[in-house]
């Protein structure tokens, strides 16, 4: 069965690096993550940037950024098989 990965704020803005976003501003310890589509349309996700990450904090992001990039793209980035 598939695990949840242990990830840090670093790591988890890397991994949407991957799908073309960026840091837009940061505020205390909390990154903005944005990227443009071509239709225009501005998507932003907020990443806490923690040495390590509660599980059902990496869980809510992975659940955002699906809003935005197809679930089966994202696992592998997010979990462990």
């Amino acid at each position: 069965m598939p695990r949840l990965r242990r990830m840090s704020g670093r790591e988890v803005i890397a991994a949407l690096g991957r799908f073309g976003f960026e840091i837009a501003s940061q505020r205390g310890s909390h990154a903005k993550l944005v990227r443009h589509t071509a239709a225009g349309e501005r998507q932003v996700l907020t990443v806490p940037m923690h040495g390590e990450l509660d599980t059902g904090t990496t869980r809510a992001l992975f659940r955002q950024a699906s809003r935005f990039i197809p679930s089966d793209e994202l696992y592998s980035c997010f979990y462990t098989d």
